[in-house]
């Protein structure tokens, strides 16, 4: 997304939560992110999402709570209301795309950049309900949890907006709270209704949550292939179909949150976290993560 200089002064001047955004050659949409750690706010209303018209990916982690009015947007290129009382969880990769809002409509949001990510393994902290989060990034909760979650929003605006925002290891800590919350919120939340879901997108789905729970011991394509019980060529067919990346990039994306998240916030060297996840080697650890981070461990653990 592209801002009018003068536009872009206006609303840092009102403190407007902003989204910076790059395209690269390999993504079919813009990738956007936020400008600092972690923001806050509670009167996001139509004059604002207005502005977000465009498709975009995010890099970003946002949770957030329809306060009043509702919205459609569309979420993983699926439409969907959103209403008073909602509570969203948008994972980083989500594709986000708001349409002309005529109505009155106000959310409030805390949003985590991609850089505090790094340091938070997003699904360590969800490992009961990552899968379900994806399908169901939409959910009604009770009042007085949605009350609980306007005041928490209330609180951190004031905190991000105030005279000493907080640094990087704040916002992690904050982060892995709210992500406490919304496993939480996943493991009560009443049953969904049934989706009218291809066998495709089924297949997608299961594929996802056998990799979290496998991933430590398994990055093999043909093992998950067995597990669902179809042939490796139809399982890769199916996810190039419905994802558009292949098996093992969908593997290589959940090991490398492990991974990133390892590296920067804890101390463990890189031969233990290659033994953590079962690599013969430190040097073949360190040739799988230069493959799909284009450097090595270390240094990402530097930058």
């Amino acid at each position: 997304m592209q801002f009018h200089e003068s536009k872009y002064n206006t609303f840092q001047k009102k403190n407007v939560p902003l989204y910076k955004s790059k395209t690269t050659k390999r993504m079919e949409f813009p990738q956007v992110d936020l400008p600092v750690d972690m923001i806050a706010w509670t009167e996001v209303t139509e004059d604002i999402l207005n502005i977000y018209k465009q498709s975009c990916r995010l890099k970003a982690c946002i949770f957030a709570l329809c306060i009043e009015g509702s919205i459609t947007v569309s979420i993983n290129l699926m439409d969907t209301e959103i209403k008073q009382g909602d509570f969203i969880t948008l994972l980083p990769g989500t594709i986000i795309q708001f349409y002309e809002q005529k109505e009155k409509v106000c959310l409030g949001f805390v949003g985590f950049s991609s850089h505090c990510l790094n340091g938070v393994n997003l699904i360590q902290s969800t490992l009961s309900s990552f899968s379900t989060i994806l399908e169901y990034p939409v959910m009604t909760i009770n009042p007085i949890v949605a009350s609980y979650f306007k005041d928490y929003f209330a609180l951190w605006a004031r905190v991000t907006t105030g005279p000493f925002p907080p640094d990087t290891r704040m916002a992690q800590n904050t982060l892995k709270m709210v992500l406490y919350g919304v496993d939480k919120l996943y493991s009560i939340r009443p049953q969904q209704p049934k989706n009218t879901k291809s066998r495709k997108e089924e297949i997608c789905r299961e594929l996802v949550q056998l990799v979290i729970e496998n991933y430590t011991n398994e990055r093999r394509a043909q093992f998950y292939a067995d597990k669902l019980g179809i042939s490796l060529q139809h399982l890769s067919t199916t996810v190039k179909q419905v994802t558009g990346k292949n098996v093992l990039d969908i593997i290589a994306h959940v090991v490398m949150v492990d991974v990133k998240a390892k590296l920067k916030s804890t101390n463990m060297t890189i031969q233990e976290i290659a033994y953590s996840l079962n690599f013969p080697s430190a040097s073949f650890f360190g040739k799988y993560f230069k493959r799909h981070m284009g450097m090595s461990p270390l240094e990402y653990r530097n930058s």
